[in-house]
Parts: structure tokens; C-alpha cells; sequence
């Protein structure tokens, strides 16, 4: 005889270790802080590793770009990056395309008592209507200094901020979104279409962010020259609060790199990813490479540059709003030279200076000599990387 079973479904337990044994709802999702990289049988001299890398068809040394955020970029700034190798996009809807002097704003965010206080004075700012001239003249000013203009805007004000910066001579345009979408519905006003954007355009347009790898697919479909990776995890950033949405970065890298994988495959098209966001360290910058970033894009580790405008602070994107801001000012930890961020000497252990030098020795290391073979190296889901044998090193910290 045999025996009749009732076969119960997989605990939630289950479902979260084995995606394959149960729901399709829910599945589990790591950050930096959770993995780990494995060494091989070969490493590489870190003066052999090359870090050069292409966004928009465009050479970076080294692959590093600083966030389109007030407090990090300016014309200024992004003309120190680009003579770094760097890069650095700056908000076309931001201060200094509503003013033709930021600086008094700026100040007044940073003396303000608390978060609450700088977020009125920044509401209030940004009322003021975004100027044709000034975009123009932000993006000659880079230009006129031989750096590459990068900048930023959303999808409401895609197209005539894209005409105006083109006419400009922008290199880069970038659309940027809370979450990026191929399809958008909606009852009301011109829905942007990325297709006929990319299309209309003759410089490239990157799109971001996302955290899927079928959204990626489509939009690297629709003409996307780059895609950032990331919803809510810079540290000024409080939409995963606000929203509840958002994806850990080591696993939405890895998704939207899978999808850039099996675009190219398919088309012969390579299409960058640019992690953004929720990296403070050398560590977390190598861990985003390998899980298929092709460059990084920093906030805060930026704003700490004695060169960054946002004078020791800065803010989310979405902090002005006033009715639902889903940033917050935050006050930068020490201040430095960015070239000492970039390259060092780095007169600390805890891997917030000198994040190229990390980034080089991280992937020779690995025996990754170049960002390509860094996206092969293993990983590893390691929870205990951070505290295993470190307690006396914790314990230790002032």
C-alpha cells in the first residue's frame, strides 16, 4: 500500500533561502555589506590593472562619476573630475540654473539648525523657474575649459532641456528618474518617449535608475546609451523609507548586468551600467565592479571634497519638495582634497580615501587586470565579512 501525503507549501523560510521553492513575490536581495570576493589562483601587479572604461562612447580613466546632486557638482567640479579622468554630471534643474549665483543659497542651507529648517530654505529656492541662458551658460563654461559636459535632468523637462543642451554642445545628456520605466502610463501631459528621444538626439542619453533587469532590457532596447543602477541608497536619500521601494545594489547590479549581457548577445550593442549610490568605501566601489558595474556613481563620498559646493553638507535630489521630500540634508564627516579622495595618501584605515588606489589593488588581487575581467571574479554571500575576528578591532574604535 502506499502511503498518501498531503505535501504542505514552503515555509517563508524556505522560499527566502531556495527562490525555486516557492513563491515568486519574494526573493532574497544582498548589499555590500553582505558579500564578499574571492580570490583566484592568479593576481596581477596594480600598476598592470588598467581602469579605463567608455560611458556614452566617451574615455574615462578611471571609473569614477560624481552624482548630478547641487551639493557635489558644479561647473567647477566637473571640470576638476574630467582633468582626473573622472566624470561629473550636473542638475539642469538644479541652483545654478535658477541662479546666477548659487552660493548665497548654498550658505544658507548650510547654517541652517537642522535638517527641517535647510529643507524649507531649499523649497523655497527651487521655485524659482529654471532659465534657458543659464543652462547654456553652465555647459559652455565646462566646455570652454576642455572638459566633458555632462548633465542631468527628468523626464518631464527631458525634451526641451535636451534641445537646449545640445545647441549648448553638452557631450552627455542624462534623463533621471526616481525609477526609469521602457512604458509609463499616464492620463496626463506629453509622456516622454525614450525611443524617440535617443533617436531626435545626436549626443548620447544615459537613463537611470532602475533596479530590474527586464526594465533594463527594454530601455537598452529603446536607445539608452548607459544605464544607472539604483533606487534609494545614497545617504541622502530617503525614498526606501518614504516609498518602501528599492533593491539591495549588489543584486540589482548583478540583474541589470545579466540584462546587459543578454542585450549585447543578442544585438552586439554594449551597453555601460553605472552603479549609483550606497558606496562609501574602496571595498564597496570593487564589489559594484564586480558584480558588472562598468563605473560608479558617487554622492556623499564626493560631497566631501573641499572642491564639492555643498560647503561640508548635502542633500537628496528630492529633498525640495514640499510635500513629499524623500531627501534630507546630511552633514559630510571630514573634509578633504578630491584628488586625495581619489588617489590619496589615505591617512586612515577605514577605506574612504584613496579609492582608486583600493579599486587597483582590489582587482590585482583578484587578478582582474582590467574592468571587463573584473566582472568575472567569484563572489561569494558572506553576512559575517565585515565582524568575523574583528572584535578587538571594534571594540578598539573611537
Amino acid at each position: 500500500m502506499i502511503e498518501e501525503r498531503t505535501l504542505e507549501p514552503p515555509t517563508l523560510e524556505a522560499q527566502i533561502l531556495s527562490p525555486d521553492a516557492g513563491s515568486t513575490r519574494l526573493r532574497r536581495a544582498y548589499g555590500f555589506e553582505e558579500v564578499a570576493l574571492v580570490p583566484g589562483a592568479v593576481t596581477v601587479d596594480p600598476a598592470e590593472v588598467e581602469l579605463v572604461t567608455q560611458v556614452g562612447g566617451l574615455r574615462l580613466e578611471i571609473p569614477f562619476i560624481a552624482a548630478a546632486m547641487d551639493a557635489v557638482a558644479d561647473a567647477d567640479f566637473a571640470v576638476r573630475m574630467a582633468g582626473h579622468g573622472g566624470l561629473a554630471f550636473v542638475n539642469l534643474e538644479g541652483l545654478y540654473t535658477r541662479y546666477e549665483d548659487a552660493a548665497p543659497i548654498i550658505e544658507r542651507v548650510a547654517a541652517a539648525p537642522n535638517g527641517q529648517a535647510a529643507g524649507a530654505i531649499l523649497a523655497e529656492a527651487y521655485e524659482a523657474p529654471v532659465r534657458d541662458e543659464l543652462i547654456s551658460a553652465l555647459i559652455m563654461r565646462i566646455k570652454a575649459q576642455g572638459a566633458i559636459a555632462a548633465v542631468s535632468t527628468t523626464p518631464g523637462a527631458a525634451w526641451h532641456h535636451a534641445e537646449v543642451a545640445a545647441e549648448a554642445g553638452a557631450d552627455l545628456f542624462l534623463v533621471q528618474s526616481q525609477v526609469s520605466s521602457a512604458r509609463h502610463i499616464s492620463t496626463a501631459g506629453r509622456v516622454l518617449s525614450l525611443a524617440d528621444l535617443t533617436g531626435a538626439l545626436k549626443l548620447p542619453v544615459l537613463v537611470g535608475n532602475t533596479v530590474s533587469g527586464e526594465a533594463a532590457y527594454q530601455l537598452m532596447h529603446q536607445g539608452a546609451a548607459a544605464l544607472l543602477v539604483g533606487v534609494g541608497p545614497g545617504a541622502a536619500c530617503t525614498t526606501r523609507e518614504v516609498l518602501g521601494i528599492g533593491v539591495p545594489q549588489v543584486s540589482a547590479t548583478l540583474e541589470v548586468a545579466a540584462a546587459r549581457d543578454r542585450y549585447q548577445a543578442e544585438t552586439g550593442r554594449y551597453v555601460p551600467v553605472i552603479t549609483d549610490g550606497g558606496m562609501k568605501t574602496g571595498g564597496d566601489i570593487a564589489k559594484a565592479i564586480a558584480s558588472g558595474a562598468d563605473a560608479v556613481m558617487l554622492g556623499s563620498p564626493f560631497a566631501a571634497a573641499l572642491e564639492a559646493p555643498g560647503r561640508g553638507f548635502n542633500w537628496g535630489m528630492a529633498a525640495p519638495s514640499p510635500t513629499l521630500p524623500r531627501g534630507t540634508r546630511i552633514r559630510i564627516g571630514e573634509r578633504l582634497p578630491l584628488e586625495q579622495i581619489l588617489f590619496g595618501p589615505a591617512h586612515t584605515s577605514h577605506g574612504t580615501q584613496n579609492l582608486v588606489g583600493a579599486l587597483r589593488q582590489s582587482m590585482a588581487a583578484l587578478g582582474a587586470r582590467n574592468i571587463r575581467e573584473m566582472h568575472s571574479v567569484e563572489m561569494v554571500i558572506a553576512p559575517a565579512i565585515a565582524t568575523e575576528g574583528k572584535s578587538w578591532q571594534l571594540a578598539g574604535q573611537e
